[in-house]
Parts: structure tokens; C-alpha cells; sequence
């Protein structure tokens, strides 16, 4: 099929994800190191024999935490993308291994809108695009939630007038 208009391909997505999903990531990495680093230090106050080692991992676990809780959302916030058209659905996600999906509009069979506890407190949401793909939806995370209803409903409304893929 040559290039041209209605033609699907692999491109960079031109939007950025809400500035809030900065503070989303970092409270996320922030929760899932504060487990263990209280374990450890629990630990560390009741077992004397271990009580160095213990507050010693803690207190590493709790600077690498803290450190990359600072650092690696702004670096997630620059690399991940997306966009919709008439056509399709791009998302890029990832840091170091990057991935772009399309999800073209005739595959797309369900568009859902997800708002965890955290999310609704940053006033963003996830919106899953479940395609016939084995590879499984497409995830944009970290859109503010109004603009995310308002995508669910666009591309319910594209998807709707599509015609299905006979491939």
C-alpha cells in the first residue's frame, strides 16, 4: 500500500502527557519505597545483632528512592508521548527501552477510563484502548481527567464510524 493519506505508520506522537503526572510518579516510587525501608528499620530497632546492616540498607534504600523519585519522572515526563488521529492511536512509552504502539481505529475494540485513589487526588486518569493485538491495550497514563473523558468519548465516536479490519 503506498504512502499517503488514511496510511497508519510509525511516527512520533506530538503530545505531551499533564505536568501533574510529575508529582503522580514521584508520590508512586515514593509509596513503593516506603514499605520496605520501614520494614528494614523496624527490623533494625528490634534485631540488635543486625540493627547496623538493617538501618544501613534502609537508609540506602530510602536515599535511592528519594533520589530516583526525583529524577526519573521528569525523564519519563520527556520521553512519553502520544496522539490521536482519525486513523490511529500512538502512544511511546519507556525511558531507556522505549516502545511506540499504534493502534489503528478498525482494531480498536474497547476504550475504558481508569482513576486510582492517587490519580483522582492529581485530578488525572489512564485511558486503555483494548485492541485485537496479542501484544494487549495501549495505556495512556497521566492526562488530566477531563481531557481523558473527552478522548474516551472521541474515540468511542471515530471508532464507531470505522469500519472494521477485514484483515
Amino acid at each position: 500500500m503506498p504512502v499517503g493519506e488514511g496510511t497508519v505508520r510509525l511516527r512520533p506522537p506530538v503530545n505531551t502527557l499533564d505536568p501533574r503526572v510529575v508529582g503522580w510518579w514521584r508520590t508512586r516510587w515514593l509509596l513503593l519505597t516506603a514499605g520496605p525501608v520501614a520494614v528494614l528499620a523496624v527490623l533494625g530497632a528490634f534485631l540488635e545483632s543486625a540493627r547496623f546492616w538493617l538501618l544501613l540498607c534502609a537508609a540506602v534504600l530510602a536515599v535511592v528512592g528519594a533520589g530516583c523519585a526525583g529524577l526519573l519522572p521528569l525523564w519519563w515526563f520527556r520521553t512519553h508521548r502520544w496522539e490521536v488521529t482519525d486513523e490511529a492511536v500512538y502512544v511511546r512509552t519507556g525511558a531507556l527501552r522505549q516502545e511506540w504502539r499504534i493502534a489503528p481505529m478498525s482494531r480498536i475494540q474497547t476504550v475504558d477510563t481508569v482513576r486510582g485513589p492517587l490519580e483522582q487526588f492529581c485530578r488525572l486518569a489512564t485511558v486503555t484502548v483494548t485492541t485485537a493485538s496479542s501484544k494487549g491495550a495501549v495505556r495512556i497514563e497521566g492526562l488530566d481527567h477531563e481531557l481523558a473523558a473527552e478522548l474516551a468519548e472521541r474515540l468511542t465516536r471515530i471508532t464507531q464510524d470505522t469500519p472494521g479490519d477485514a484483515t
